[in-house]
C-alpha cells in the first residue's frame, strides 16, 4: 500500500525525470543575419532556404549533442547598421554561440569586429570581398573569395572568345562590388587585356545609359561588371536598349550569379558569363538529391547561395558536435578542423579560415533564363 510519503517521493522523481527530459530537448540555438527584406533579399532568402533545408536534415538525424539545432534569424535588410544591431541582439540578448552571415561583405566589415571583440565565431556564406577573414580570428567564410573566381572567368573569356579589349563597370559604394572590381582590375592587367573605359555607379542607381553610351562608342569586346542583382539586371537591360551587340558579352562577378537576374532582365541576360564554385547540373548524387529536395520544398531551383548555405549548416553542426558543448571558443577551435563532403564538393578551412579547395570553379553562361556550362 502506498503511503503519502512514497506517493510524494514518486511524484518528485517523476517531476525530475520530466524536467530532465524537457531540458534535454532544449535546442542549441545559433544566430543568422541575412537580408530578408529589401532589394537584395534575393540573396538572403536563398541562403535562409539553404539553411532551413539542411536544418531539417540535421535534426532528423538526431540534431547536435543529442538535442535539436535551431536558428534565430535577424533581418539586416542590407543595411550595415541594422546588421550591427542584429549582431548585438543575437550576442547580447540571445547569447548565441555562433552567428551565420551576414549576407553582404559591407555588412560583415561592420559586424565582424563585434563578433571578434565578443569572441563569437561568425561564418559568412556569401561574403567574397578581399579582407573578410583578416577582420579577426573568429571570422570564417565558406564562400570562395572573388580573387579565386573572377580570374578564371576572364581567362576563359580571353581564351574561348578572343576578348582583348574590355570596358569595366562597378558599384563604387559597396564593399563587395568595390572589392570585386579590384580583383577584376588586377586580373585584366595580368591577362594583358586592354581597358578602354572604367565607369562607376551607385548601388541604388537605376539609369545606366550615360555610362553605357560612352562604352558603346569605344566598341569593346566585352563589358566586365561588378554589381548586385538589381543594378546588374538594370545594366543588362540598358545594354540591350542601347543596341550594344550581343557579341559584346557581359562578364560578371559573383553578384550576377543568381537566377533572379534573368527574372528581371529577361532575354537581355542571355550570354552573361560568370564564374561559380557550384553549378545546379553537377552530376554527383549528393547534388542531385539536394536540388530535388530544394525544388520540392520551395518550388524553385536553388542557386549558388542556397548551396553554400546548405553545406555550411552541416559544417557548423559538425563543429558543435566536435566541440562537445555550445561553447563559442570550443566551436571556433573545432571549425578550423572540420572536413565535409557536400554539394559544393570537398570542404575544409585554410589556417586563415577561408575555403581550402579552389579547384571546383566553373564558368557558366546565361541561356534562355538559366545558367549552363560555358563551352
Amino acid at each position: 500500500m502506498l503511503t503519502r510519503r512514497s506517493i510524494l517521493a514518486a511524484a518528485s522523481v517523476a517531476a525530475i525525470i520530466f524536467s530532465s527530459a524537457a531540458s534535454a530537448q532544449t535546442p542549441i540555438t545559433i544566430g543568422a543575419i541575412e537580408i530578408l527584406t529589401g532589394p537584395n533579399n534575393k540573396y538572403g532568402i536563398a541562403i535562409k532556404n539553404g539553411f532551413d533545408l539542411a536544418l531539417e536534415e540535421v535534426n532528423k538525424a538526431g540534431g547536435v549533442l543529442g538535442v535539436p539545432l535551431a536558428i534565430a534569424y535577424e533581418d539586416s535588410a542590407g543595411n550595415k547598421d541594422q546588421a550591427l544591431n542584429a549582431a548585438r541582439q543575437l550576442i547580447g540578448a540571445r547569447k548565441v554561440p555562433l552567428i551565420l552571415g551576414p549576407t553582404l561583405s559591407n555588412e560583415m566589415f561592420a559586424v565582424g569586429p563585434v563578433a571578434v571583440e565578443r569572441r563569437i565565431p561568425i561564418v559568412g556564406t556569401s561574403t567574397t570581398a578581399n579582407g573578410i577573414t583578416a577582420i579577426g580570428p573568429y571570422v570564417f567564410r565558406t564562400s570562395l573569395p572573388e580573387a579565386d573566381v573572377i580570374p578564371v572567368t576572364l581567362r576563359t573569356a580571353k581564351e574561348k572568345l578572343g576578348v582583348k579589349r574590355v570596358a569595366v563597370m562597378y558599384g563604387h559604394d559597396d564593399a563587395f562590388t568595390k572589392s570585386a572590381y579590384d580583383v577584376m582590375k588586377g586580373a585584366i592587367e595580368k591577362l594583358g587585356l586592354e581597358t578602354v573605359a572604367t565607369e562607376t555607379f551607385g548601388s541604388k542607381d537605376t539609369d545606366f545609359s550615360a555610362q553605357l553610351t560612352k562604352i558603346k562608342a569605344l566598341n569593346p569586346d566585352a563589358i566586365v561588371v561588378s554589381a548586385l542583382v538589381e543594378a546588374g539586371a538594370g545594366i543588362l537591360l540598358a545594354k540591350k536598349q542601347l543596341g550594344i551587340p550581343d557579341s559584346v558579352r557581359v562578364i560578371g562577378g559573383n553578384g550576377l550569379n543568381s537566377p533572379q537576374v534573368p527574372q528581371v532582365a529577361g532575354a537581355a541576360a542571355n550570354g552573361t558569363l560568370v564564374g561559380s564554385p557550384w553549378f545546379i547540373d553537377k552530376a554527383d548524387e549528393a547534388n542531385k538529391s539536394f536540388v530535388a529536395r530544394y525544388q520540392a520544398k520551395y518550388n524553385m531551383a536553388p542557386d549558388q547561395f542556397a548551396a553554400q548555405a546548405y553545406d555550411t549548416l552541416f559544417i557548423v553542426a559538425k563543429a558543435i558536435t566536435a566541440a562537445g558543448e555550445a561553447n563559442p571558443q570550443k566551436i571556433r577551435d573545432a571549425l578550423g578542423k572540420v572536413t565535409h563532403q557536400g554539394v559544393m564538393g570537398p570542404f575544409s578551412f585554410t589556417p586563415d579560415r577561408d575555403p581550402a579547395d579552389t579547384s571546383g570553379v566553373v564558368v557558366i553562361e546565361m541561356k534562355d533564363g538559366k545558367f549552363q556550362i560555358f563551352k
